[in-house]
């Protein structure tokens, strides 16, 4: 049991260096030479860990989605059912965005422009986990639906749409751009939609 605990934390360590790297040199620079240069491994080594250049990304974007339900999804879901429920999730992704602690932003940005014109498993496994967040978005419009904080006709698919719209906005104008009005302008235009959702 100890070995294995050992190897479970070398794992973690290594798969946080990678997102680290990640944000230096994109998805798709990450090799498992640049990334046993970082580590201070052999390949050889890191081969025990990944079985290829594809499964180290991939399990790199599963560590993402970790390290996102853990900061964004899981504290929001805390919040009452409804209305208060789906501003958290928003308010948490925006700052999920804007934390120093992870250069280059979220990675899941970063990658859906790397990714998007190149199918395989790295590819599929990043929009599983956009799905399952656009999904996450959708669900608690949902509920806030039949808490009766939203109209009951809100096409849900369009409202997970829109907020997935305003945080990649938010997200290049603060990040590439510098805009310093970029939150403020993101708050603004997710109360304007969350007005329109909102029963008249």
């Amino acid at each position: 049991m100890r070995s294995l605990a050992k190897g479970d934390d070398t794992r973690s360590s290594i798969l946080e260096q990678a997102l680290e790297l990640s944000a230096e040199v994109g998805l798709e620079g990450l090799t498992v030479g640049t990334l046993a240069k970082r580590v201070g491994m052999s390949k050889s080594g890191l081969y025990a860990h990944f079985e290829s250049k594809e499964d180290m990304q991939r399990q790199v974007l599963d560590a993402a989605a970790s390290y996102f339900v853990d900061a964004v999804v899981s504290p929001a879901l805390k919040q009452p059912r409804g209305l208060p429920r789906v501003r958290a999730l928003f308010e948490r992704w925006i700052d999920w965005i804007s934390s120093n602690e992870r250069r280059g932003g979220c990675l899941f940005i970063g990658s859906a422009t790397e990714l998007d014109d190149r199918p395989g498993p790295v590819r599929d496994t990043l929009v599983g986990h956009l799905r399952d967040v656009t999904g996450t978005i959708a669900r608690a419009a949902a509920i806030a639906i039949e808490e009766g904080h939203f109209r009951d006709d809100l096409d849900l698919d369009q409202f997970a749409f829109e907020v997935w719209g305003i945080l990649l906005t938010h997200h290049h104008f603060e990040r590439l751009m510098g805009n310093r009005d970029a939150r403020k302008r993101a708050s603004v235009a997710f109360a304007a939609l969350v007005r329109r959702a909102t029963p008249a």
